[in-house]
């Protein structure tokens, strides 16, 4: 019996949820997904110095710039590793501004266009906001493939669908984090983890509806989540989670099928009124996305501060 993410990598394209470039290449995933968290992380790796001082180099002394472009030199070295396509983020302060959202993904493929790379192996990540979605609309009609992130909600995920977004990135981990602190309830068995609830009711809808927005779940906790997964479209998992399924050599079962979707799904016709009220009922939804976008801001504040100190000592 092969190991078990051999065996998921027969019934999922999986993807590594990393900026390490020595990760990728252990794991050999289809594909690879970045955040602002994960170049930070990439910033204090010797590894990346070179990147590092080429992206302070081509910004002329504008940190903000300077950020931009290391996300996309690392997006680079990933494609050199990985068949398929990287994921890189828009700056998370322009989350509920859909015309900042369209500008600045349109300069990230700018900049990977002038790397020589296709806008048809990127994935522009934006946040899962009623605006965010708005911009990935625009672009989707442009060429330029989105991935729709910090999606907690099934309102996100429908109004995604209707949009015709190519894909979402639905966060297991964090809906569980959220209900143990709501609830008190420490352990949830995998199969009724609320986080994989979410993904497969949101799986099962596409499916159903026969949309052709591909679901990635995302921000795993435990293998248990993994597991109980498998068969999704795309699951982006860590190095570390990737290395317990490749230590594990006991059977898979294939969870998720479109041949086995439930009865009785009803419809969503999704508008902003809609969205904005579902959401507004949706507590755990709410409360996740803003505290998902105040920490990516977080984190792309702190690399662009360490690339303007950086900037500053090249200057002296």
């Amino acid at each position: 019996m092969s190991d078990k993410l051999t065996q998921l990598k027969t019934m999922t394209e999986v993807v590594a949820d990393t900026g390490d470039i020595e990760a990728i290449k252990q794991y050999r995933p289809q594909d690879a997904t970045t955040n602002p968290s994960l170049v930070l992380k990439a910033f204090s790796l010797s590894q990346y110095e070179p990147l590092i001082l080429r992206a302070i180099q081509q910004s002329q002394q504008c940190a903000m710039d300077a950020a931009d472009r290391l996300a996309v030199l690392i997006g680079v070295e990933i494609l050199n590793i990985v068949p398929g396509k990287v994921s890189t983020e828009v700056d998370s302060r322009l989350s509920f501004d859909t015309a900042g959202t369209i500008e600045k993904a349109r300069k990230l493929i700018a900049l990977y266009e002038t790397e020589g790379v296709s806008k048809k192996r990127i994935l522009i990540k934006i946040a899962a906001t009623w605006e965010g979605i708005q911009a990935a609309q625009i672009l989707e009609k442009e060429g330029i493939q989105c991935n729709l992130t910090l999606l907690f909600g099934f309102a996100q995920a429908v109004a995604c669908a209707e949009a015709n977004i190519t894909l979402v990135s639905p966060f297991v981990g964090r809906i569980l984090d959220w209900y143990k602190k709501s609830t008190g309830q420490e352990e949830y068995a995998a199969e009724n983890d609320p986080g994989v609830l979410s993904v497969s009711a949101i799986y099962h809808y596409y499916k159903t509806f026969e949309y052709q927005t591909i679901v990635m779940g995302a921000s795993f906790r435990n293998l248990g989540e993994i597991e109980q997964l498998a068969g999704c479209d795309k699951l982006t998992i860590s190095p570390a989670l990737m290395e317990g399924l490749a230590a594990d050599n006991a059977p898979l079962t294939q969870q998720l099928s479109p041949g086995t979707l439930p009865n009785g799904i009803q419809k969503i016709t999704m508008s902003e009124s809609i969205f904005r009220w579902m959401m507004n009922e949706d507590a755990m939804a709410t409360e996740k996305l803003a505290e998902g976008i105040r920490n990516f801001t977080k984190d792309q504040i702190t690399l662009e501060t360490l690339l303007n100190e950086r900037i500053g000592n090249a200057v002296r």
